[in-house]
């Protein structure tokens, strides 16, 4: 007869193993997390200007309905990488394409 081995294991380390296991779940969180990030990082006013905030393919899309933002945040897009990027604690983006 086996014997069982009862290992615990926290639900955390479980659910982290799952989503790292699954690519398109760990893409659906990290777009969930940078659409979130934006709003915070980018101040309510540039996010009044923001329609749409996609991350695909560890390229962020940052759709803005004023060209003049869009010129002005052009002239900073590796600092906006960077800060986001700091803030989730991982090199997930790797550009940004405004629209």
């Amino acid at each position: 007869m086996m014997k069982r081995n009862f290992e615990s294991k926290s639900i955390k380390n479980i659910l982290g193993k799952l989503i790292d296991s699954s690519s398109n779940l760990n893409s659906g969180l990290n777009n969930i997390k940078v659409q979130k990030l934006w709003k915070e990082v980018m101040g309510s006013n540039v996010n009044s200007y923001t329609n749409e905030v996609i991350l695909k393919n560890k390229t962020l899309y940052v759709n803005l309905n004023s060209s003049v933002l869009r010129q002005e945040l052009s002239y900073g897009k590796q600092k906006i990488v960077d800060l986001l990027n700091k803030e989730l604690g991982k090199k997930i983006i790797l550009k940004i394409v405004l629209r």
